[in-house]
């Protein structure tokens, strides 16, 4: 007959199982915290490290002057940004201040930390520009240091579409080499993720670069095996709209050696929900609640 466990052994053996799985899971930060603290900020990135984010998932876009600027659109959305002079900016007039028609020095003046999000009210407000690519990376690294943390990896979007070819963007190619360009002077090839909705830089990427992780971004209900067969490779990552995920997707990636995290999940029940259908993580705007995940 077999001995009976005594419950405080249970107890920790079921409490050391959740853990470890905690600690598997990858939970992303979205645009660093994006819920709690203005997206795409360097203090919002900290403050990610500071919920035990271990991935952070960032946006990139090019400036006329081809610096890499963290940003979610190519041009000043109107929810979040403020004229160098504090005027807002309108919704009809948002895309006419153009990213790509800017040299930098003009859109650090623009302050996109200070606005009320309507979609996000929670958020703590204070004055920001949109950083660099190169300033962010300096200020993780340093305060990882400085902190004793984990290093974290990049997960960095390349906001690219076919349309905004030479209009909000540069084509695949120069958007790629610069955003590796950083990369590669930060020597930090084996901790970055190149994501995309648009195959084409994810393809000159895996081409060019083959060994820089890649994630695949879906927001469309097409089969699993067609979306691989167009990209014409394995991405490191399957990352689908939450609502399209269920276990028969999470099998297929797996079964390719594909991890699937989506996005964007905003609820302890979702989470929780995800966790249990055997995904590799999750991209949220909230963080924050990880920690009350039993």
């Amino acid at each position: 007959m077999y001995k009976k466990i005594p419950l405080f052994l249970l107890l920790t053996l079921l409490f050391l199982n959740g853990f470890a799985q905690k600690q598997k899971f990858d939970v992303q930060g979205k645009a660093g915290a994006r819920g709690i603290m203005p997206e795409n900020t360097i203090k919002g990135m900290l403050k990610a490290l500071d919920l035990g984010v271990h991935t952070l998932e960032m946006d990139a876009v090019i400036s006329k002057d081809k610096q890499v600027v963290l940003s979610q659109e190519p041009y000043f959305n109107n929810e979040i940004s403020l004229q160098p002079n504090g005027k807002a900016i309108t919704l009809k007039d948002q895309k006419n201040f153009n990213i790509y028609k800017m040299n930098y020095d003009e859109i650090k003046k623009f302050d996109v930390g200070s606005k009320v999000h309507t979609r996000f009210p929670g958020q703590m407000k204070y004055k920001a520009s949109k950083p660099l690519l190169s300033e962010t990376i300096d200020a993780v690294e340093e305060y990882v240091k400085e902190n004793k943390l984990q290093k974290p990896v990049y997960s960095i979007e390349t906001k690219t579409i076919k349309n905004g070819d030479n209009v909000f963007h540069p084509e695949p190619a120069e958007f790629v080499d610069l955003i590796m360009d950083v990369i590669n002077s930060k020597k930090l090839s084996k901790r970055v993720i190149i994501e995309s909705f648009d195959m084409r830089t994810l393809q000159y990427l895996h081409e060019k670069y083959p060994k820089i992780q890649t994630s695949l971004l879906i927001d469309e209900k097409e089969p699993f095996e067609d979306y691989i067969e167009k990209l014409g490779f394995k991405p490191t990552i399957y990352s689908p709209y939450s609502v399209l995920v269920g276990k028969g997707l999470v099998d297929r990636c797996h079964d390719m050696g594909i991890k699937i995290i989506p996005w964007t999940v905003n609820t302890i029940k979702e989470i929780k929900y995800f966790m249990d259908l055997g995904v590799d993580g999750v991209i949220t705007d909230y963080p924050n609640l990880i920690d009350r995940i039993k």
